[in-house]
Parts: C-alpha cells; sequence; structure tokens
C-alpha cells in the first residue's frame, strides 16, 4: 500500500514536469496539430468566388480542358442531387403523413399549413407583378426573335391534372416525375394510417431506408463548396457577363421580388404574426438557405431544411411533415415572383397587351400550380404552364433559358426560407413552438448537422420515424 502510494507521488513531478513540457510547447507529449474547421459558409462563398474567376479564365483564354472540367463538376453535383430525389421523396412524404398521428390537431395543422403555403405565395406573385408592371423588364433587351426557341419541357394544366397519377409505379421513379411520386407517397402514408398497426413493418423498414437516404444525401450536401465551383463555372464559362448585360432589368427584378420577399415579408410575418424574432430565425434558418442558393434544389436541401426547423423549435412530428411537403409544392421563388415577372417580359417582348384578366390569370396559376415545380432545379414547367394559360408564345422560355441557372439560385433560396418560415408560424399560432430551442437556435457546421443526437433531436420520448442523420 505504502509502496503504491510512494510510486504514485514520485511519479507526480515527473507527470507534471511533462505536462508543464506539453503545455509550453516544448519536446514533451503534445495532441499534434490539427486543421482547424472551416465554416461552411466560407467553403461555399470561396466555391462562388473561385466559380467565378475559373469560368472567366475559361471563356476569355479558351481553356477548352478547364471548361469541360468545370461543366462535369457542375453535372456530377445536380445529377447526385438527383439520383436521391426519387426515393427521398417517397419516403419522407410517406413517413411524414403517418407521423402526424403523433400530432394533436394534425387535421387543422395540415390545413393551416396548406393555407398558409397559398397566403405567402400569394403575396409573392403580387410583389412580382407590380416589379414586373413598374420596371417593363421585356423592354430594350437587345434581343431578338431568333433567341426564342420552344422548350422541350411544356406544362399544361391537362399534362398537370392527369400527369399527377403514374400510370406504373417504376417509370414514376426512373424518369423522375416527382409529381406522381409524391400522389403514390401520399396513397401509401394514408393507407398506412387506415391500417394501424398492421402498417408498422412496413413504416419501420421506411423509416431505415429514409434514414439511409438522409444519411446519403449528407454526404453529397458536404460536396457542394465543390459543386459550387462547377455550376457558377459553368454559368460564367458558358454565357460571360454580356448575357447577363442584355437581361439586366429582368434579373435585377427577380434578385429584388425575392430580396422583399425573403428579407421584408418573412420577417414581418415572423414579427407580427409569430411574435418572434426575426434576425434570430435567419441565425438559425441560414444554414438551409445557403445551401438552396448553391444547389439550387429544394428537395436536395430538405435533410437541412428540417434540421434548422427542428432547431427554431417547431415539433419534429409535425416538421416532418410540413418541410417535406413544402419542399416539393412550396415554391414562392419559382412559381410565384418568376412567373409573374417572366410572363410580363414575354408579353412585353412579344408586344402582346396583358389586363387585369391576364394578370389575374398569372395569380391563379401561381398559387394554385405552384406544384408543378416540384422541388427541382429550374422553373421551366412552371413557367410553360402559365405562359400558355395566358395565350403568350412559348417561344419566350428559349429567351430566359441561358439566364436561368443564375436566377434559380436566389429563387430557390426563396422557396427553402417560405418552406421553413410557414412551419414556424403555424407552430406559434397553434401555441407548439418552443419558444426557449428558438431563442437559442444558431448556425452550425454541416458537420454537426449530420451528427446523431444533436439539438435537433425531439424533445419527447416518442420514437420519431424521420430523423435526420
Amino acid at each position: 500500500m505504502s509502496s503504491s502510494s510512494s510510486s504514485s507521488s514520485s511519479s507526480s513531478p515527473s507527470t507534471s514536469s511533462a505536462s508543464a513540457v506539453a503545455t509550453s510547447g516544448g519536446t514533451g507529449p503534445s495532441k499534434g496539430f490539427r486543421i482547424p474547421k472551416i465554416p461552411f459558409w466560407v467553403q461555399i462563398l470561396a466555391g462562388l468566388v473561385l466559380g467565378v474567376v475559373l469560368g472567366w479564365a475559361a471563356r476569355n483564354w479558351d481553356v477548352a480542358w478547364l471548361g469541360t472540367t468545370l461543366t462535369k463538376i457542375g453535372e456530377i453535383f445536380v445529377q447526385l442531387l438527383k439520383l436521391a430525389v426519387a426515393p427521398l421523396v417517397f419516403f419522407a412524404i410517406t413517413i411524414s403523413i403517418t407521423n402526424l398521428r403523433n400530432v394533436h390537431n394534425a387535421a387543422r395543422l395540415a390545413t393551416r399549413t396548406l393555407l398558409w403555403f397559398m397566403v405567402t405565395s400569394l403575396i409573392a406573385v403580387a410583389i412580382g407583378l407590380v416589379i414586373g408592371l413598374v420596371t417593363h423588364p421585356g423592354s430594350g433587351t437587345g434581343l431578338s426573335a431568333k433567341d426564342a426557341a420552344k422548350p422541350e419541357t411544356q406544362g399544361s394544366w391537362l399534362d398537370f391534372l392527369t400527369g399527377i397519377i403514374p400510370t406504373d409505379i417504376i417509370t414514376p421513379f426512373t424518369e423522375l416525375k416527382v409529381l406522381q411520386i409524391v400522389f403514390m407517397a401520399v396513397v401509401v402514408g394514408i393507407a398506412a394510417l387506415k391500417l394501424g398497426e398492421k402498417a408498422e413493418p412496413i413504416l419501420k423498414l421506411g423509416d431505415s431506408v429514409l434514414t439511409l437516404l438522409q444519411k446519403a444525401l449528407w454526404w453529397i450536401i458536404r460536396l457542394a463548396p465543390i459543386g459550387t465551383i462547377g455550376l457558377i463555372g459553368t454559368a460564367i464559362k458558358d454565357y460571360g457577363w454580356d448575357l447577363i448585360g442584355s437581361y439586366a432589368t429582368f434579373t435585377a427584378d427577380i434578385y429584388i421580388g425575392c430580396a422583399l420577399v425573403l428579407f421584408g415579408i418573412y420577417p414581418l410575418l415572423l414579427g407580427t404574426v409569430a411574435k418572434v424574432n426575426p434576425l434570430q430565425f435567419f441565425k438559425g434558418a441560414w444554414p438551409a438557405i445557403q445551401l438552396a442558393f448553391v444547389s439550387r434544389s429544394s428537395v436536395g436541401t430538405m435533410p437541412l431544411t428540417q434540421k434548422v426547423t427542428e432547431r427554431l423549435g417547431v415539433p419534429k412530428e409535425y416538421a416532418s411533415f410540413a418541410v417535406p411537403f413544402g419542399s416539393t409544392t412550396k415554391m414562392d421563388g419559382c412559381a410565384s415572383i418568376y412567373p409573374a415577372i417572366a410572363a410580363i417580359f414575354v408579353g412585353e417582348f412579344f408586344h402582346v397587351d396583358m389586363g387585369i384578366k391576364e394578370y389575374l390569370l398569372i395569380v391563379f396559376v401561381s398559387v394554385i400550380g405552384s406544384a408543378a415545380t416540384a422541388g427541382l432545379t429550374g422553373a421551366t414547367v412552371m413557367l410553360t404552364l402559365t405562359l400558355s394559360t395566358l395565350g403568350l408564345p412559348l417561344e419566350g422560355v428559349g429567351l430566359l433559358l441561358a439566364i436561368d441557372p443564375i436566377l434559380d439560385m436566389m429563387r430557390t433560396a426563396t422557396n427553402v426560407a417560405g418552406q421553413v418560415v410557414v412551419p414556424v408560424v403555424v407552430s406559434a399560432k397553434e401555441k407548439i413552438l418552443d419558444r426557449e430551442a428558438f431563442s437559442r437556435a444558431r448556425s452550425f457546421s454541416i458537420e454537426e448537422a449530420d451528427s446523431t443526437g444533436s439539438a435537433g433531436e425531439s424533445r419527447t420520448n416518442t420514437p420519431q420515424p424521420a430523423a435526420v442523420g
């Protein structure tokens, strides 16, 4: 006993000495040099800057291999996102519907969510119309009719309505027909609710598959800074600054309209209806908004959107319903602001006069047909749906395709912000918002978001099928 004690005491000076040496930076034991983690927003910003520089170099110095590399990087990143879309949408919506059984007043929550989707879409399209009518984006562009061309993908009300129901269960997944996938997911989710305990084995399997898909998508999300280099670089390489100049008014209109909704209407709703701090909202929601800006995909951003929504105090059971549905139907940027301004642009370009009736039709299409965008990059189908409803030339879509990638970044960021705002507003009105969690919400790294047992975990002991990460 004394020997042990003596040994212990005799070893303590050397231990202290070693600790002192390590602390003083000597040659003693050390934890080694660790590379500091670079915040994700810094990685994204660096990707944007590098993409612009490399795209400019590829265009101005005619560096073929660099241009090809940028294009392939962007294509691979988008393809990876699309690869996860079909199964992710199906299982996320199916599980989100079944999660409603754990939510008190589920029917009222779902109804209020859809109503707020429509209200914010109505406000957004009104802003788009006002901006378009004031600025006349289709006048003095310097473009000619040869720049116009009909798009390969078109949308009409008949296609929209009949296209919701699939002819088989395989094609929607192989051809990425998101509306049909949503339809099947809703049917399966409702059927599972009706079956009750009999459906539990299937739901547990779906829960596991969803968790696996979300884990894989987190890996893709981590590649966003690299994908940004390719996407931005390709846009600059292909179109340069001259094209942006031709669409200067139209581009400014889209960005201003989205900014007014993103930084004006949403904070107003948060402050007056939800009675929460808008700055605190952006502090918590910013990771999802910045990823949406880069990825141009609401569905690809879905896991991160759900994570920030939960961290802002929205109950997980409700968030797992509202976010997946919002990711496929809540599109204030792509389905409200953009088609309103684009329709005015096309009408002015082809010298087609529009009146009150046409403007009301734009509002109707934006509020009712927003699901046509289905959370994928681009809003071509929604635009053709709007133009065909108004009787405007579909060739006008060809005028806007070139500038679309640059516009789609801001549109998608606005979409995703709205997909977080509505659950926060509804939760606050229903008095189920955890305001303490909201006040603690902060930005976080991708590594932290992709960890199990983070702050986004449910605040109840009930097992949650839609866990992220």
